[in-house]
């Protein structure tokens, strides 16, 4: 159950013929009252005496006790409560308790608090109601609306749970705000998949990511197309910006600007300058990327993966406000790999950048600047350039998608922790959408691996299972019976032959993390000790002197078949 204070408005006549009105694209279906609040007001829906001005004149005749001060200022108080579509639909006489439980909650009309305002509440769809109310009581006082919007989200929660309907989360005030229903009917009409306000939230976002300064930012800006307006001081300073899809008009044929606050409250401009300050206060800032080149998107992805890597041990075990800094930070590292990614895992990224967006926020203030390396690994991300789909490019994009998606389970983890359940949620949501782009990223290379660990030497095999029961011997029996052991197997000879000591690396790269959220085991352990060790992500036609000739017999793998066929 959604409850939606909208913008308050002074013609209560105006809001009736809206909500008795057929809608703007038809979809009012039999508009009525199901309460109000003396439970005989006139109904012009069903009552064909009744008038839209007598019920107009009902309703505002309290607003006369008030100076003329008080009638100048907007009186309309109007509040929506919709449900989900998977809830079952309810009776007139179920969303009358709602509207009635709704008023009293916001303050409109307390049976306890004596004398109230009037309001009506009208039914024109299964799934909502709209409630209008003028804030005049009848003791000639105007309302305590003072927090009416958290009540009422306190209120819907307890409706919810009475009412056996879906349970929401409850917010803390850091959502972003949500699009409008006028905003939502253009997009419709346009035939956009999201609306203006939710397009430029996620081109922002990305602009944001990883730049180093203002004229970084707003060049970023420019790029992306979108139409920018600047707010200067007297005295040359900059305080603001606004920005604009270039197609998107009002009714006068002007862009329709949204400030970077309306947004998303960590987009305006001084909350985006505190990354920028902390950056300077950490060392000299983030740091040039290296030189565009084939390599620069594989380069990228292994450095991303490194300061997930990183970042991880410190979600688990930080400070709260160092901790806050690396959440927000893991959501700009999103939002430049979804930029910058191929198309096998474009969609997922974007999805798992978009719902992640909602996670990057809290009551608890970041401290930034110890976040620096995940914020260089997404600016690394943004000027590496776009990768392609296979090759290093693929490879190294699963070894950083595989160390994000703990990062992002570890960030839940402590939303939820701390009781942020929205943000516990939207990074859950984030992290089923990283494993789906995992999958799709890491076919190629991890085939390519199995088989490499299939060509494998016997006495070498053997040797790695070792290894393995030496390292790993709480979980070692179910990695060798997965199906991505070989895969392992080819990791571990492959770190041997690089001259790593296989044993040791394997129990660093399984013992300073949980595994416990992981598909496979072999596959997330794949990518670690090839992150560690150094090794190549993909080895699609690289051949391995380990792979080639076991160390210790000097055989071939087809020898040591034949042998094994003698013996």
């Amino acid at each position: 159950m959604v409850p939606k204070i909208h913008k308050r408005g002074k013609r209560t006549i105006g809001l009736l013929y809206y909500l008795y009105g057929p809608g703007k694209a038809e979809e009012h279906v039999d508009p009525h009252l199901v309460a109000s609040w003396d439970h005989a007001a006139p109904d012009p829906g069903r009552d064909p005496q009744a008038t839209y001005k007598e019920l107009q004149q009902l309703l505002d005749q309290p607003l006369a006790l008030l100076t003329d001060a008080q009638r100048a200022r907007p009186h309309v108080w109007h509040l929506s409560v919709r449900n989900g579509p998977s809830d079952r639909i309810l009776s007139d006489a179920e969303w009358g308790d709602i509207a009635r439980r709704m008023v009293a909650a916001a303050g409109i009309d307390d049976p306890d608090q004596g004398a109230g305002c009037r309001w009506v509440a009208v039914r024109h769809a299964d799934d909502h109601i709209h409630i209008l109310a003028t804030l005049a009581r009848e003791d000639g006082y105007r309302p305590d609306l003072d927090r009416d919007a958290v009540r009422v989200q306190a209120e819907a929660r307890l409706l919810e749970k009475e009412l056996g309907l879906r349970r929401l989360k409850p917010g803390d005030g850091t959502a972003a705000q949500r699009p409008t229903s006028a905003e939502r009917h253009k997009a419709a009409r346009q035939g956009r998949e999201r609306t203006a306000r939710e397009e430029l939230r996620e081109t922002v976002r990305r602009a944001v990511a990883g730049a180093a300064g203002e004229e970084e930012f707003f060049d970023r800006l420019a790029a992306a197309g979108l139409l920018v307006r600047t707010r200067i001081a007297p005295s040359g300073d900059l305080l603001g910006y606004k920005v604009a899809l270039p197609d998107d008009r009002n009714a006068q044929g002007e862009p329709v600007f949204y400030s970077g606050a309306r947004l998303a409250p960590d987009l305006s401009l001084p909350r985006i300058r505190e990354r920028w300050s902390a950056d300077a206060k950490a060392g000299a800032g983030l740091e040039s990327p290296p030189p565009a080149g084939p390599a620069a998107p594989s380069a990228a992805r292994r450095r991303t993966a490194r300061a997930a890597w990183e970042a991880l041990l410190v979600v688990e075990q930080g400070k709260d406000a160092v901790v806050a800094a690396y959440v927000a930070s893991a959501g700009e590292v999103l939002d430049a790999l979804a930029k910058t990614s191929a198309a096998p895992t474009r969609r997922e990224l974007r999805e798992a950048a978009w719902a992640y967006e909602r996670a990057s926020r809290s009551h608890v203030r970041a401290v930034r600047g110890h976040d620096q390396a995940l914020r260089q690994a997404a600016r690394d991300l943004v000027h590496g350039g776009p990768a392609l789909g296979r090759g290093e490019d693929g490879a190294s994009t699963a070894m950083a998608i595989d160390m994000l998606f703990f990062l992002i389970v570890a960030a839940a983890h402590w939303h939820a922790k701390k009781g942020h359940a929205q943000q516990a949620e939207a990074a859950e949501k984030a992290a089923e959408h990283l494993r789906a782009a995992y999958r799709a990223a890491a076919q190629q290379p991890l085939a390519a691996l199995h088989q490499r660990g299939r060509r494998l030497a016997r006495p070498l095999l053997r040797r790695q299972s070792g290894v393995v029961r030496e390292a790993i011997p709480e979980l070692a029996e179910q990695v060798l019976a997965e199906p991505g052991w070989p895969a392992l197997a080819a990791t571990l000879a492959d770190a041997e032959a690089a001259g790593h000591d296989p044993a040791a690396l394997l129990a660093e790269v399984s013992g300073r993390r949980e595994l416990g959220t992981a598909d496979s085991l072999s596959d997330v352990l794949v990518w670690r000790l090839r992150r560690a060790a150094d090794l190549p992500a993909d080895t699609t036609g690289v051949p391995s002197a380990a792979a080639v000739r076991d160390s210790s017999t000097g055989a071939t793998p087809e020898v040591e078949r034949a042998r094994y066929r003698r013996r």
